[in-house]
């Protein structure tokens, strides 16, 4: 089965979120994290609006990462990110019992997968935005190259 793994390509994510996911964390889009919030997105600090328009769930500390990476997984550990995200429903958003909240986790993890169907290594981005219909998630895929590098952003010019 595949499924995402957050990645850092640089440590911004430790300055952009209130609380960053680690490397190397299962994730999931954490939508439902804006959906239950009931306050105005206008008062929302800096870091909360970009981990609303840009960030993914990582399913260890339940922060926040700007990429995640296709990954093979097996089975048995899907089943444990879903006993983690169940238990993160149960505490922290009020799912009325450990199975409701395990039944939205399975969704939860099974939307991820869904997305995932890519080949491993690719790069996966996410765009959100509020709309009249509620909130518009759009994935963008960024392909891995044949060296199973991504594509340059950048580089460093040693000219003066």
């Amino acid at each position: 089965m595949k499924f995402a793994r957050t990645i850092r390509m640089d440590q911004s994510d430790e300055n952009v979120f209130e609380d960053p996911a680690q490397p190397g964390e299962w994730a999931v889009s954490g939508t439902f994290e804006f959906q239950a919030d009931e306050s105005d997105p206008a008062t929302w600090s800096n870091k909360r609006q970009l981990a609303f328009k840009s960030g993914w769930m990582g399913l260890g500390n339940f922060g926040r990462s700007t990429f995640v990476q296709v990954a093979v997984v097996p089975d048995a550990e899907v089943a444990e990110a879903e006993r983690a995200l169940a238990a993160h429903l149960y505490d922290q958003y009020g799912a009325p019992d450990m199975l409701a909240a395990m039944d939205a986790a399975r969704r939860e993890c099974a939307d991820m997968a869904a997305l995932c169907d890519h080949p491993a290594g690719t790069l996966l981005a996410i765009e959100r935005e509020f709309t009249d219909a509620g909130i518009s998630e759009r994935v963008r895929m960024i392909p891995a190259s044949g060296d199973g590098q991504h594509a340059r952003i950048w580089s460093v010019d040693d000219t003066e």
